[in-house]
């Protein structure tokens, strides 16, 4: 797939602009006029596919090399108890920040309504499972959630929204959360949950607790480096190379852009293309996949341009002095407006 890919670069796909205006600023992009043409999609595969199919019908060779594989993580009894004093209204708000955070949490939600009715009797015991199935979730508190996509796995639950409607930042990310009035409103002793992965979001989480906001958080997952990431990585360097001893470019004249969604992915990335360097400077061996590229310098972190999520992981990249563009949310219009705006 990768190899396939990058041939088609080598044929010089074109590229067609947008008139999208961009929420994004950009940072030491290079000014030799050259037009990046592959974007290299780090997101998880399971939503990957939204920006490259918008990238590519946009005329981008668009290369998937996920950089976080979502797994999931046994719900401990300190879990269900934080979810148990939640139902019974302990929280002002509930934060989830991930369609599978959102999935997670609905699934023990659904889980912790079918218990509480073990020991109640239904006209017809049969149909107990099927009642309780279709019963709508109460929910005790508001909900926030980030991003189009948690919200529309939130909307697709049989959730009761008499009180409590789910709502969404404008911006999708720490910024915009803490901008909510949901949010601006909460006082020192207030109690917030949050629904996430295992780390992240820590701008929410400290700036809350200074204000005296208590924080409980569930964690439903883990996200990992995926095992195929190296090797995925030293194919597109490869058939990179060659594409571009056919097509007379460089690096330089032409970086590949890497869409970046958060600190894990980019230290992923960090360590792969770094690990890529030390293979290629080992002897060569039979069977190698780097063994082609060997006679080519191999690439750096400078050698890419990033597109980045929000002002943490951008100053993680300028930290290393590395081209970047920063925007403010994941939508696909928003990535490729920011990569084809020059101001």
């Amino acid at each position: 797939m990768i190899q396939s890919i990058l041939q088609a670069f080598c044929r010089g796909t074109s590229m067609s602009s947008t008139s999208t205006k961009a929420r994004s600023t950009h940072k030491n992009q290079s000014t030799d006029g050259s037009v990046p043409k592959i974007v290299i999609n780090t997101r998880p595969i399971a939503r990957a596919a939204p920006l490259t199919n918008h990238l590519r019908a946009a005329g981008f060779t668009v290369v998937e090399i996920p950089m976080l594989t979502l797994q999931p993580r046994p719900t401990t009894g300190d879990d269900l108890a934080l979810m148990r004093a939640w139902l019974a209204g302990e929280y002002k708000a509930l934060v989830i920040i991930s369609p599978t955070a959102a999935t997670s949490g609905l699934n023990v939600w659904q889980s912790l309504v079918y218990s509480e009715h073990d020991d109640s009797s239904y006209a017809q015991p049969d149909n107990k499972a099927a009642n309780i199935a279709s019963e709508a979730l109460v929910a005790p508190s508001q909900i926030i959630a980030v991003g189009q996509a948690t919200a529309t796995a939130l909307t697709q639950a049989n959730i009761d929204a008499a009180n409590y409607q789910v709502r969404q930042p404008e911006v999708a990310n720490n910024e915009g959360m803490l901008a909510m009035p949901e949010i601006e409103r909460l006082q020192a002793g207030d109690k917030l949950l949050i629904w996430r992965g295992l780390g992240g979001r820590r701008l929410l989480v400290d700036t809350l607790q200074a204000r005296g906001v208590h924080i409980d958080s569930i964690a439903w997952y883990k996200r990992t480096m995926p095992t195929e990431a190296m090797t995925q990585y030293q194919q597109w360097q490869k058939d990179f190379f060659v594409c571009n001893q056919t097509t007379n470019t460089t690096p330089k004249q032409a970086k590949p852009i890497v869409v970046v969604s958060s600190g894990a992915a980019f230290e992923h990335w960090t360590s792969i293309v770094q690990g890529a360097r030390e293979k290629m400077s080992e002897p060569k061996r039979s069977n190698d996949i780097m063994t082609d590229a060997r006679d080519n310098l191999p690439l750096t972190l400078a050698d890419f341009s990033y597109v980045v999520l929000g002002e943490r992981l951008a100053n993680m990249v300028a930290a290393q002095h590395l081209s970047y563009w920063r925007v403010e949310d994941l939508a696909p219009d928003t990535i490729l407006s920011a990569i084809t705006t020059d101001t």
